[in-house]
């Protein structure tokens, strides 16, 4: 609930604001992240259509990591997703053992569900990674059902 000391001193922006043609329409949430809403910007019109089968056959072994500092001798998947009016788009980030990010994105021409979008977006990090024969890879997502899915519980 908005406090009415608050929704005076937004009344006299609006105000002052609208001398200078300026509309100022204020936000009750923001949603995703910075990183997803701007791989999301930047991805392709032309993509190609992801499975919606989870490329589990391809994975060996699967388990948790122990928190090390010392060990960074994996490399790390960072996925999320971003959604507008406009569309879906996923993002994935892989870090390199030595720090070099190599990011992807793809824009999704069909509605879907909030966590059908994450796992397109685990798949696609998770296929990019086989690709390029990666053997250790940590994986981080905002959606809990997709890690939890992953290591199977």
């Amino acid at each position: 609930m908005e406090s009415t000391a608050l929704t005076g001193i937004m009344a006299r922006w609006k105000i002052l604001l609208s001398e200078f043609d300026i509309v100022y329409v204020s936000q009750k949430a923001i949603k995703g992240s910075a990183i997803a809403d701007f791989l999301a910007s930047r991805a392709l019109e032309y993509y190609e259509p992801l499975d919606f089968d989870f490329p589990n056959e391809d994975l060996m072994y699967v388990e948790n990591a122990e928190e090390d500092p010392q060990e960074n001798h994996s490399w790390r998947l960072k996925f999320d997703r971003a959604s507008n009016a406009l569309g879906n788009g996923i993002g994935v980030v892989l870090v390199s053992l030595n720090g070099d990010y190599h990011p992807f994105t793809s824009k999704l021409d069909f509605d879907c569900t909030n966590n059908m979008v994450e796992y397109k977006a685990c798949i696609m990090g998770i296929r990019a990674a086989i690709e390029r024969k990666i053997k250790t890879l940590e994986v981080y997502g905002d959606s809990a059902l997709v890690i939890y899915q992953l290591r199977g519980e």
